[in-house]
């Protein structure tokens, strides 16, 4: 097999290109031909457009299904794998979807391929506009590959954020419960750059709830109370199920969470 597919499970026509112009063989061996022959010999599967996988020996190229964290790091040239995904990569899920987020600036676009869903998200405008898009963002082996995602300590605070990605409330509580240690100090300063006030107060409301476990003390909570709705905000954007009034945030708290009744024994 072709020593670029060895070193590459995922690429780019791009990537193609590059390696034909390094061995000196564009002119007579353009890239779209090098990827006709190698799809057409079951060498390689088509992603979408411009992006490819390569297939390993002795595997069927019609059922063969790549590394779907490596697939998701490169739907577009900025993703991170954010949300739920970055729970999954971090091994802190507490269960699996097929669905994979990743964050970019690039126009989203969904995409499925084999029973994976890919789903783009915009880069939250406040990172955007100060420069702060990479906060959290670090870079992690994967079958000899860096790609970027979204750190645990971004990711507490991202699946608070926007909880559409990430489950219910007892996916996220006990996925974030998995895990031992955050560093508070960074998980306070990204809450922050969000500059959202209901964020602010449901990062605060775990942080206080978990506050022997993780280490958290009042200096950590004191910007989060500061930035804490003046009126009283529900957990969940636009839907205002049943719950209970905790003053300190002046967040309304669904029942499931304070009474934890996904723990209740039936």
């Amino acid at each position: 097999m072709n020593e670029f597919l060895v070193k590459n499970p995922i690429f780019s026509t791009a990537e193609v290109r590059c390696f034909l112009s390094a061995r000196g063989t564009t002119g007579s061996r353009s890239a779209e031909a090098w990827l006709a022959y190698y799809q057409k010999n079951g060498y390689i599967v088509r992603i979408k457009q411009g992006l490819y996988a390569t297939v390993p020996q002795n595997a069927d190229p019609n059922t063969f299904t790549p590394d779907a964290f490596l697939l998701a790091s490169r739907m577009s040239s900025d993703a991170v794998l954010v949300y739920h995904t970055a729970l999954e990569f971090h091994g802190r899920a507490y269960s699996v979807h097929r669905r994979l987020t990743y964050q970019t600036a690039s126009p989203p676009r969904a995409l499925s391929f084999r029973d994976w869903q890919f789903q783009p998200v915009r880069v939250p405008s406040p990172l955007q506009r100060k420069g702060k898009v990479d906060f959290g963002v670090i870079k992690v082996n994967r079958s000899g590959v860096k790609i970027p995602v979204a750190s645990l300590e971004r990711t507490l605070v991202d699946v608070l954020h926007r909880p559409i990605y990430s489950g219910s409330w007892e996916e996220i509580w006990r996925s974030l419960e998995s895990i031992e240690f955050f560093d508070i100090e960074q998980v306070i300063e990204y809450t922050l750059l969000l500059e959202n006030a209901t964020t602010a107060a449901k990062v605060g409301f775990f942080l206080e709830q978990h506050k022997e476990e993780l280490m958290v003390d009042d200096k950590h909570l004191a910007p989060l109370r500061s930035l804490r709705p003046k009126q009283p905000h529900y957990f969940t954007r636009g839907k205002k199920k049943s719950g209970q009034w905790v003053k300190d945030w002046n967040l309304v708290v669904p029942d499931e969470i304070l009474n934890r009744s996904w723990a209740e024994i039936i």
